[in-house]
C-alpha cells in the first residue's frame, strides 16, 4: 500500500483531510427540503463505496505493508472490532452533528462540535501515542477551544429571537463534539495492536461499523426528529430526487477521502495520530468559512457577533497552526 515518507507528502495528506471533513456538509446544504436523516442513508452508501475504492486504489499500490486485500484477511478480530466501535461512535456523533447543522448551520455547529472534538481527540489519542512537541500540541488545542467560546457567543447574539432553538443548537453541537473527539482514538487503537490493519484496511471495518450503527440509531432519529420537526417516514426517501441522492453518496465520499487521508498521515512516523487528528479538524475553519462566506449564515447577525466571529478565525488559525509545527520541534 502507499504511505507517505517525508512529512511534507504526510501534511499534504492532512490538509486534504481537512478540506474533505471541512466541505462534505455542503452536500447537504445542496438538498433543500431532504431531511438530514434521509440525506443520512446516502452518506452512508458513499462512506462504504469510498473505503472500497481507495483500498483497492492507494491500498493496493505502494511498498509499504500488506496490500488492501491481504490486510484484511490478515487483521486481528480485537483490531477489527476496535475499528468497527470506532465507526459506531462516530455514526451517533455524526448524526447530532448533522442535526446541529440543520438547526444552527454550517458556521456554528461546525466549530463548536468538530473544535470539541478536536480537543477530546488530541488529547486522549496523545495519551495513547505521545508524538510531536506537547507545548505546541496543547498551547494550539487552547486556542481552539478559546475559538470555540467566542463562534459559540456569536451564534447565540445572531439568535435573540429564537433563544430557545439556539440553545439546542449548541447543546446538540457540544454532545456531538465529545462523541466525534471518541472515535478517533479506537480507529488509532486498531492500527497499532498486534495484528493491526493498515489505514486502508481499517477504513472498511469503520465504514462497516458506521453502517451497522446507522440502521438502528438513524431509523430512531426518523422517528424522534432533533429539530422538533414530525417524523420523517422512508417513503421520502423514494420519492426525493435523483440529484438529492447523487450529493448524499458524494458527501459520504468526501468524507472518506478525508479520513483515508488522516489514517495514513497518522501512520507516518514523525507525525502520529494525536497531529493527523487535530490537523484533520481544522476543517472547523473550511466549514465556518462555507457558512459564513457563501452560504451567508450570518449576513443578517448584528454588527457585535461579526466581530466576535472574527476573534474566532483568528484564534483557529492560530491554534492550528501550532498544532501543525509540534511534529518539528
Amino acid at each position: 500500500m502507499y504511505q507517505p515518507e517525508t512529512y511534507g507528502i504526510a501534511l499534504l495528506f492532512m490538509i486534504l483531510s481537512m478540506l474533505c471533513w471541512g466541505s462534505w456538509a455542503n452536500s447537504m446544504k445542496l438538498c433543500p427540503g431532504y431531511r438530514f436523516q434521509l440525506f443520512y442513508w446516502d452518506y452512508v452508501i458513499g462512506l462504504i463505496a469510498g473505503a472500497v475504492v481507495w483500498g483497492v486504489t492507494l491500498g493496493s499500490h505502494g511498498v509499504a505493508g500488506r496490500s488492501f486485500f491481504a490486510d484484511i484477511v490478515h487483521s486481528g478480530q480485537h483490531s477489527i472490532l476496535l475499528a468497527m466501535a470506532g465507526g459506531a461512535i462516530f455514526n451517533i456523533a455524526n448524526l447530532l452533528l448533522v442535526a446541529a447543522i440543520d438547526i444552527a448551520g454550517l458556521a456554528v455547529a461546525f466549530p463548536v462540535g468538530i473544535g470539541l472534538a478536536l480537543i477530546v481527540g488530541a488529547v486522549s489519542t496523545y495519551i495513547i501515542s505521545p508524538k510531536g512537541n506537547p507545548l505546541l500540541l496543547f498551547v494550539g488545542i487552547a486556542l481552539v477551544t478559546a475559538a470555540i467560546v467566542f463562534d459559540a457567543i456569536a451564534y447565540r447574539l445572531r439568535e435573540t429571537e429564537h433563544a430557545a432553538m439556539s440553545r439546542r443548537g449548541i447543546i446538540i453541537s457540544l454532545i456531538a463534539g465529545l462523541l466525534m473527539g471518541t472515535f478517533y482514538p479506537f480507529v488509532s487503537k486498531a492500527m497499532t495492536i498486534e495484528d493491526a490493519p493498515g489505514p486502508y484496511a481499517a477504513l472498511l471495518f469503520f465504514a462497516l461499523g458506521v453502517a451497522i450503527c446507522a440502521i438502528p440509531v438513524n431509523y430512531f432519529f426518523m422517528r424522534f426528529p432533533l429539530d422538533g420537526r414530525e417524523p420523517a417516514p422512508m417513503q421520502g426517501y423514494w420519492q426525493a430526487n435523483g440529484s438529492w441522492h447523487l450529493w448524499g453518496v458524494l458527501g459520504g465520499a468526501i468524507w472518506c477521502t478525508g479520513a483515508m487521508a488522516n489514517f495514513v498521515a497518522s501512520r507516518a512516523n514523525i507525525v502520529g495520530p494525536s497531529v493527523s487528528y487535530s490537523i484533520g479538524q481544522g476543517a472547523t475553519m473550511i466549514s465556518a468559512c462555507w457558512g459564513v462566506f457563501v452560504w451567508h449564515e450570518f449576513c443578517a447577525a448584528p454588527a457585535r457577533s461579526r466581530t466576535i466571529l472574527r476573534w474566532m478565525f483568528v484564534f483557529f488559525l492560530c491554534g492550528l497552526t501550532a498544532v501543525a509545527c509540534a511534529p518539528l520541534f
